[in-house]
């Protein structure tokens, strides 16, 4: 299956001391530039052979002595076409690169945003320091933030970057804070919310918290200021874990909605009434949930040093907050 435009790699023989081991688990010891999953595609594609021999399991033990070579074909050029749209960039590297998105950008292509995304936008930017992520020269989405939720996130640029920091989602270890305009004044004003999130049995469009099935989740939460006699509350949100909606699910489950949230929100004209015009229009009129993702901290995927960032609101909820503070 090799071809001359392949890169070939031929790790070091197994030594004694490695015998045994599971040969996609070897070789990711030995080719660090490689997750155990890309590894693990190209031995079920026939790109990896001892001895002449082509290997298809990844589960095969290695022997003592063997040698494998590794035939990787050049990256793909990814689906998504590269379009030229601003970005505001927190920090970049060779490895990584930490966006600061606004509201209304959605993170990747989908049947709905076909284009005009952060992909499509990083694969502009980025260009040739994209050495593949999986085999295509994409940009490494680890995660996402919502199309109307603004903030920071990183993006990993190959392989190795999107393996290191996929473990640390995977384990939670990332420092996460998010604020929200929430309805009302939560009591306590500082908390834990839990409770496993999943799709809603009632509409499989909406997550929930579920008594069956999901998966864990944990938000910690404080009140940083409330404002119109507690109509609407700053709430600082820490996330221990990461689900889909997991803040506008949690703050909804204990009876404060996010502002601005049209999927989780719900009517608050009792509470307007009481509002003078300016702010009753300001809170009613406001277009996306009230959320921005203000601080991301990590250990960088290669050199392990600590990187954090932190993004200030963003100037509609700022507005909307002076709006508030006058009433």
């Amino acid at each position: 299956m090799t071809d001359p435009a392949d890169t070939i790699l031929a790790p070091a023989p197994v030594t004694a001391e490695e015998a045994g081991s599971r040969l996609d688990k070897w070789l990711s010891s030995r080719l660090p530039d490689l997750s155990r999953t890309r590894i693990k595609g190209l031995i079920d594609d026939g790109r990896v052979t001892a001895t002449g021999q082509t290997i298809t399991d990844a589960s095969a033990r290695v022997k003592p002595g063997q040698d494998f070579v590794v035939s990787i074909p050049p990256d793909r050029p990814a689906d998504p076409i590269p379009q030229d749209i601003p970005l505001s960039i927190a920090y970049e590297d060779g490895d990584l690169i930490v966006i600061d998105k606004p509201a209304g950008l959605v993170v990747h292509p989908a049947p709905g945003s076909p284009d005009q995304t952060l992909v499509n936008a990083l694969l502009a930017h980025c260009g040739d320091s994209l050495s593949g992520i999986g085999g295509v020269k994409r940009p490494g989405i680890v995660h996402r933030i919502d199309k109307d939720t603004s903030g920071l996130l990183v993006v990993a640029k190959n392989d190795r970057a999107h393996h290191g920091l996929a473990e640390q989602f995977a384990v939670h270890s990332l420092e996460r804070v998010y604020r929200a305009l929430v309805w009302g004044t939560p009591v306590p004003r500082e908390g834990e919310i839990t409770g496993n999130i999943g799709r809603s049995p009632q509409d499989r469009k909406k997550m929930a918290i579920v008594s069956h099935g999901g998966k864990p989740a944990l938000t910690r939460y404080r009140v940083l200021k409330s404002f119109a006699a507690g109509t609407v509350s700053l709430v600082e949100c820490r996330l221990a874990t990461g689900r889909t909606h997991q803040i506008r699910v949690h703050m909804t489950s204990i009876g404060h909605p996010l502002v601005g949230d049209q999927v989780y929100g719900r009517s608050r004209a009792a509470k307007l009434k009481a509002l003078p015009d300016e702010a009753r229009q300001a809170l009613t009129s406001f277009p996306r949930q009230a959320l921005h993702a203000a601080v991301l901290g990590f250990n960088h995927p290669i050199s392990g040093a600590l990187l954090r960032f932190e993004s200030h609101i963003p100037l509609d909820i700022n507005e909307l907050i002076a709006t508030l503070e006058s009433v």
